[in-house]
């Protein structure tokens, strides 16, 4: 089965071309509790922020994100100028030598031929060359946004399995605390009679009060099958929210608080040491479940 969450991390790398230029996007992406943006561009492409920033939420929810375009500019095709300034300097200095020398008057040839009168310089690109180079980086950022998505889809999928692991693991261990003697009707009967004795025998009396509230209390202490419920219905609840896929990672990330809320009162009420062994293990695969979690979207 496909699955239908994604990780918050991955990268994609996108380059084109044109005559004249040639560029790149690079996407990166980690783990995030919101979506955030920072957005490096080429200088002269600034106008293009406004694209990316809009084109993000389209198809992510979460993550941390740094997306960067570097453009290379290649030869540009050149035209030759006059310089009309150097050339306005050398008329008035012909006009100041004119009277005082016997010279014959320049030839354009020779005017071209010093330095500084004929220049060469980068001819200005048409509109219509410019406009479909930015049409073209425009549509490799949605081209490098989508191989992000299929990354982040791919890298779901295998966190989909780990996490399907550990729910089993969970599981697991629930079932073998459920079948534990210390969950037992007859070993909790004979844990509360054992205590109650204590009680009767202490010196002074107990008062008869206090001997309720003792038992009470000693009672809710004693049975943790309340806690194996809840951790049951936290599984199912993970396994639902697994199917249904989209951005869960924050549910997920709450069912693992209460996992380990069920997990350390399951703890604090054992007396028993095989029943303590299994919750110890409960808290190293909610701990386990927890790391995957923090990179689903």
């Amino acid at each position: 089965m496909t699955s239908k969450i994604h990780s918050m991390t991955g990268f994609s790398r996108q380059e084109g071309s044109d005559p004249q230029s040639n560029w790149s996007w690079e996407i990166k992406s980690v783990n995030g509790r919101n979506l955030d943006q920072r957005v490096r561009l080429a200088s002269g492409y600034e106008d293009l922020e406004a694209k990316v920033r809009q084109a993000l939420p389209r198809h992510f929810a979460r993550g941390n994100f740094q997306i960067t375009l570097s453009v290379n500019r290649l030869a540009a095709p050149t035209k030759l100028a006059i310089n009309q300034e150097v050339l306005a300097q050398l008329s008035e200095v012909m006009e100041q030598l004119e009277g005082s020398l016997d010279l014959a008057a320049p030839r354009v040839d020779g005017l071209l031929a010093l330095k500084g009168v004929l220049e060469v310089v980068e001819a200005e690109e048409e509109p219509e060359a410019i406009a479909a180079r930015n049409q073209a980086i425009a549509e490799d950022l949605e081209r490098a946004l989508l191989s992000l998505l299929e990354m982040r889809a791919v890298e779901g999928a295998r966190l989909h399995d780990l996490i399907q692991s550990r729910l089993d693991e969970i599981e697991h261990q629930v079932e073998k605390a459920v079948a534990s003697a210390a969950t037992q009707p007859a070993a909790l009967r004979a844990r509360l009679e054992r205590q109650l004795a204590e009680l009767l025998e202490a010196k002074p009396p107990v008062p008869e009060e206090r001997l309720a509230q003792e038992l009470a209390l000693l009672g809710v202490k004693a049975d943790v099958r309340e806690e194996l419920d809840r951790l049951t219905a936290h599984v199912a609840a993970a396994r639902e929210l697994l199917a249904t896929g989209g951005a869960i990672g924050r549910k997920l990330d709450f069912l693992c608080q209460e996992f380990n809320r069920e997990t350390n009162t399951l703890c604090s009420k054992s007396a028993d040491v095989e029943l303590t062994r299994i919750g110890l293990t409960l808290k190293a695969v909610i701990e386990q479940l927890r790391e995957q979690v923090q990179n689903i979207e």
